[in-house]
């Protein structure tokens, strides 16, 4: 049991440290129903409230008029829990109570103020200060369990894909740089249109377009492209993305997932080991396919739900990418 909690400690500690839908049926005071469960307004505010009392970068982020951030985290968070529930009980994972009591004993990962240098990463920074701020328990259990899910299918998540790049950098200095704006608006016809007709793809790769059809990834030698929506979406879906948002944020990747596979380990010759943030990162993302299981109702100042950044998006002109179902028929493979 020994060395079974301080490796819970030590993984739980590890990643937390790095770390769409109508309204409610009264606006006015509910900022979310989930599976029946009413989060109210004033709920949120008063964890807001805490977060700000207790945690220095809060009050970073109250100084700057970004309080909304926190609000959208934790309707967010409370969405994630309720999904994390139903994952764990089709997938037949559990997290020992003793077992989460007794790294808490140990020395709480959520307890204290949150490290400084968490805050140049702001999302993980806000994920953190709403954890802080939820019952410890509760989120020390919903990171155990979305590590189980990890360790579950790293081994053995493989994909297929058709892809093209649009408004990749480049270094000619003579180019001029893609516009983000334009890039973002292509990237969004594009994943409608191949969604539609999957042939697409392979006629823009034939005019000139960079990308691969059948393109073999596995979760274990890519852990950072295993937290995109490649590994979270069922085969023959349409998505596109960004895959660098802040360092290049007019580049956008676009395609099909062709096939999808969980049931065999996969070869471990060019396996990576994952980061603690991405072992995190990648057990949200395998609760995608359960994100439908959860009846959720968010209030609209609270944001959309955004399945390819499994957050909450301000509104549905800030979502981070689509993912659409195939409706046309697949072309014959090359």
């Amino acid at each position: 049991m020994g060395k079974r909690t301080s490796a819970l400690v030590t993984v739980v500690s590890g990643a937390l440290l790095l770390a769409g839908c109508g309204a409610g049926p009264s606006q006015v005071t509910t900022a979310a129903v989930i599976d029946g469960q009413v989060t109210t307004i004033d709920q949120v505010q008063n964890l807001i409230d805490k977060t700000v009392r207790e945690q220095p970068y809060a009050q970073q982020l109250a100084a700057q008029h970004k309080l909304d951030l926190v609000g959208r985290e934790i309707v967010r968070q409370e969405v994630l829990h309720a999904v994390v529930q139903k994952a764990a009980q089709k997938e037949g994972l559990t997290a020992d109570p003793a077992t989460i009591s007794a790294a808490l004993a140990q020395g709480d990962p959520l307890a204290g103020p949150m490290p400084e240098d968490l805050a140049q990463d702001q999302p993980a920074a806000v994920t953190q200060l709403v954890q802080r701020a939820r019952d410890h328990r509760e989120a020390l259990t919903d990171a155990y369990l979305e590590q189980q899910l990890t360790a579950k299918y790293l081994p053995k998540l493989a994909v297929s894909v058709d892809y093209t790049e649009i408004g990749a950098a480049t270094t000619d200095a003579e180019t001029p740089a893609p516009d983000a704006a334009a890039a973002r608006a292509e990237a969004f016809q594009k994943v409608h249109a191949y969604a539609a007709d999957p042939s697409a793809i392979q006629a823009d790769l034939a005019k000139g377009a960079q990308g691969n059809i059948g393109e073999p990834l596995t979760a274990l030698s890519a852990p950072a492209t295993a937290t995109t929506p490649l590994f979270g979406v069922p085969a023959n879906t349409a998505f596109t993305f960004q895959l660098n948002p802040t360092t290049d944020p007019a580049s956008w990747i676009v395609g099909i997932v062709r096939q999808r596979s969980d049931d065999k380990p996969v070869p471990t010759d060019q396996a990576r080991q994952p980061t603690p943030q991405q072992i995190s990162d990648i057990g949200v993302r395998m609760l995608q396919p359960y994100v439908g299981d959860v009846d959720y109702k968010i209030n609209p100042r609270y944001g959309v739900w955004d399945p390819v950044g499994m957050d909450l998006a301000a509104n549905a002109n800030s979502l981070q990418g689509v993912v659409l179902p195939v409706r046309g028929p697949s072309p014959a493979q090359p």
